[in-house]
């Protein structure tokens, strides 16, 4: 039986994309090729925590009384079993899927059905280089594109990576989300506004109300 490496499943209000405020079931996904300097996470960080099999997980997401699942870690995309897993999630009635992913991993493995929430890395994470472009192309009309910003650097390198690829035009949803203690969000807020970014500024809802 198909198996993947889990560090955790519980159930919270998930508090980043369009889908912030609603309840969800996450599945974090242990391993990441990421060392993010704000990662909040660490936990998640290291592979061969806890082999379950795929028909468990599953069953643990339909039994949640949530409309929302979610696949996170770490980095889920790096599992072998990943795309077995989320298509048969995609698969449960009225259950809506995300896939959060820290962008360096083709993305085309995300089954039709889910969503990618995709996250851009900006020099302040320490993992500015790591973005697959590729995945730009790869992008499909509900996808959305997260860049998590420490400081004006980085909003500037931001606003230059939206503009000079023309993601606005695209249509997919971008958020622009401060790390929490690092940057203020009314400050990033007025910042969008005088650029005219057709963005979102995105608050980290689960740190506000103080949960995982």
């Amino acid at each position: 039986m198909a198996k993947v490496d889990i560090a955790e499943m519980f159930v919270s209000i998930q508090g980043e994309s369009t889908f912030a405020g609603l309840g969800c079931f996450f599945i974090r996904l242990a391993g990441c090729n990421l060392r993010c300097l704000y990662c909040d996470t660490p936990e998640a960080l290291e592979a061969g925590q806890q082999k379950i099999e795929v028909a468990s997980v599953v069953q643990c997401a339909r039994d949640s009384r949530v409309p929302l699942v979610e696949i996170t870690g770490g980095e889920p995309l790096l599992q072998a079993e990943f795309t077995e897993l989320a298509r048969k999630l995609v698969s449960l009635p009225g259950k809506r899927v995300l896939i959060e992913t820290n962008g360096s991993q083709d993305i085309s493995r995300i089954p039709e059905g889910a969503i990618a929430i995709v996250d851009v890395k900006c020099p302040g994470s320490g993992a500015g280089e790591s973005f697959d472009f590729e995945n730009l192309e790869r992008l499909r009309a509900d996808d959305e594109l997260k860049f998590v910003l420490m400081s004006r650097e980085d909003y500037e390198w931001a606003r230059e990576f939206v503009i000079g690829h023309r993601l606005s035009k695209q249509g997919n949803p971008i958020h622009f989300s401060p790390v929490q203690g690092a940057l203020d969000a009314t400050l990033l807020g007025q910042w969008i506004l005088e650029d005219g970014l057709q963005v979102r500024l995105q608050v980290q809802l689960h740190k506000i109300l103080g949960v995982r």
